[in-house]
Formats: structure tokens, C-alpha cells, sequence
């Protein structure tokens, strides 16, 4: 390289940390943009689906998807495993699933010489996207075996720990209609899920594409548009994301008056419980990533009220009087931010 060039180079190279970070995100956004594009060429219907998956993603947590059978969500996280670049793995979670078939175990081997020793064989949670279907039908230890997983990101098998692949997400899946022989998944690990994304029926011109564009001997395969590394470059660059005053300012007040006792009496005085720290933490992130995917580098109270449904409503509950009065979490949720102004 010659002095000329290298000046040339140098005159275009980033000079400070804000540079850095724009020079990235130029580089993330164009992923996203091909993540998208990708994404939406096999799912149909579901943009707003699609946009909190990859949120979820993108901020380095974990996703509840709740939707009746039959609107794609298997087929989502298994593009989302494809555009992403991701190892992805798919367990059918059923009462009588137990920790080990998910997270490996421990057998006897024999060499030759007829000496013994353990050998750990490793279970699909050795994967970079995981789907667990129907999560809420396998048993209390099973799902505590998984969500501890989901939060510490290693396990431990015979006294032995072993890491899980970086970056590592959960992507599970619960049925919203049919509740007979299923383990609700307790409070405390609702909260470990990022985002809770309501899965609903596609539209009219959606489900006319879906007729015609999946009856047919084609198959349409999406392209891979990244790599894991270059996703773990992107939850990187979200940290680096400047968040205002007055985006922080707006969390705090939103998460704080969901608490009994600290918001406005009328909303307050009909809720048992609600959010903690780790909501805030999740809706300042995820308000970060989805201004990514929009193709903003700050986030706005825009992103803030888009994502306070997703963040708190597995994270909040109603009082029995409330419920029979006929409120819902969503209804409270809508009046908390109209109050942000």
C-alpha cells in the first residue's frame, strides 16, 4: 500500500467511538434489511411477528411466541435458524420430556482394553436457536431445566459444566386454547423471556397468498443473510445504541407505574403484581434494537410504547376483582402509555 493510499484509507477510517459505532450500524443495517427481505419471502402476514422476532434476537434474549396451531410458528424460528446463519434445533416438549433429552447426558463407554469412562453426549439445547414447542406441556423440572439454561448459559451434568454455544436464544411456543394436561410456566420464569409475541390470524390478501403460494409442487427456500458472528456483532453494536433522557426517563415512569403502589391509583389498585427491574432493562434494549430495524440509530417514545405490551405482559397480573370487572392486561397496559404524553 502505498503513502497515498494509506492516507486515503486513513481519511475514511473511523476516527472516534461515535464513528465506529455509525460505521457498524450502516454494516447492521444492511443484514437487517437482508434479514427481512428473507424472512418475508416464506412468512407471510406477520410483519409485526417478524420484526419482534428479530428484536428479540437482535437484543440477545429470549421470545414467547403464543398463537393457536397453524400460523407458522415453527416455520418462523426455522427461517430465523436459515437467514440468521444459526445451528438451529426444534424439541416437541411433552409431559413426559425429561431434563436430560434436552440437555444431555452422561454414558458408559468401554474401550478396548475394556476400560471404563463416563462420556457426556450432549442434547439439542448445544444449539444456537432453539425452538421449544409447547414448553408449557413438560413438567415443572424439565422447564426449570431449560429456563436456568436460558438464564445462566451453561449447564451442569454430573458435577461437570459445559457451556452453551454463543450466541444462544429461545424461541418457545405455547397454545393460548388448550390448557388440559399442561404445566403453566410460573412468574419467575416468564420473566426470563424477553418479549411475549402474540401470533395472530393473517389478513385477508396474507392468507389468499398463503393459498396460492404454498399449495403449489414450488417450494421457496429464504437465503441465509448473516452469520452468528455477525449477529453477535449486532447485539454488540445494540449496547453501543445512544439512549436519550427522555426515552430512559419514559421506561422508567412506564414500568414504574405498572407496580402496585407506585402508579396512579385507578390503574394501580387493580394489579396483583407487576414488572421488575429486568423489564426495564428489556424494553430499554429491545426499544434499541427495534430502532436498528427500522433503520434509526437511537431509539424514540415511539419504540417505547410499540414494545410496552410485548415487554410487560407476561410480567404483570391482574387482581380477581379486576378480571371480574372485565379487564385485561392489555386494556391496562394501552392506558399506562397514554399517559407517557
Amino acid at each position: 500500500m502505498t503513502a497515498g493510499t494509506r492516507s486515503e484509507a486513513a481519511a475514511f477510517a473511523p476516527t472516534t467511538i461515535d464513528e465506529a459505532v455509525v460505521a457498524a450500524a450502516e454494516t447492521a443495517l444492511e443484514s437487517i434489511g437482508k434479514a427481512k427481505t428473507a424472512i418475508g419471502s416464506v412468512i407471510f402476514g406477520q410483519e409485526n411477528v417478524v420484526e419482534l422476532a428479530l428484536v428479540t434476537i437482535l437484543s440477545g434474549g429470549h421470545g414467547l411466541l403464543v398463537g393457536v396451531p397453524g400460523l407458522a410458528k415453527t416455520k418462523l424460528v426455522e427461517a430465523l435458524g436459515t437467514v440468521l446463519g444459526l445451528d438451529a434445533q426444534r424439541v416437541q416438549f411433552t409431559p413426559d420430556l425429561m431434563p436430560s433429552d434436552i440437555l444431555g447426558s452422561e454414558i458408559l463407554d468401554e474401550a478396548a482394553d475394556h476400560r471404563r469412562s463416563f462420556r457426556f453426549v450432549r442434547g439439542p439445547i448445544f444449539a444456537q436457536l432453539l425452538m421449544a414447542d409447547e414448553i408449557n406441556r413438560a413438567s415443572p423440572r424439565t422447564q426449570s431445566a431449560l429456563l436456568q439454561a436460558m438464564q445462566e448459559h451453561h449447564v451442569t451434568v454430573a458435577g461437570e459444566r459445559h457451556d452453551l454455544p454463543r450466541p444462544f436464544h429461545v424461541l418457545a411456543t405455547q397454545n393460548p386454547i388448550e390448557q388440559e394436561g399442561t404445566y403453566p410456566l410460573p412468574e419467575a420464569q416468564l420473566d426470563r423471556f424477553l418479549l411475549q409475541i402474540d401470533v395472530g390470524y393473517p389478513d385477508r390478501a396474507a392468507e389468499r397468498r398463503i393459498l396460492v403460494e404454498t399449495t403449489t409442487a414450488e417450494t421457496v427456500a429464504p437465503s441465509t443473510a448473516m452469520t452468528g458472528e455477525g449477529l453477535l456483532n449486532i447485539q454488540r453494536l445494540v449496547r453501543r445504541l445512544p439512549a436519550g433522557d427522555s426515552v430512559v426517563e419514559a421506561i422508567l415512569d412506564l414500568v414504574r407505574s405498572a407496580r402496585p403502589g407506585e402508579g396512579p391509583a385507578e390503574i394501580t389498585d387493580l394489579l396483583a403484581w407487576g414488572p421488575g427491574p429486568r423489564a426495564s432493562q428489556a424494553l430499554v434494549l429491545a426499544a434499541r434494537a427495534r430502532a436498528l430495524v427500522e433503520g434509526r440509530l437511537a431509539p424514540t417514545l415511539d419504540d417505547v410504547a410499540a414494545l410496552a405490551e410485548p415487554v410487560l405482559k407476561h410480567r404483570m397480573a391482574l387482581t380477581f376483582a379486576a378480571r371480574a370487572d372485565g379487564e385485561t392486561i392489555t386494556g391496562l397496559i394501552g392506558r399506562l402509555v397514554s399517559r407517557l404524553g
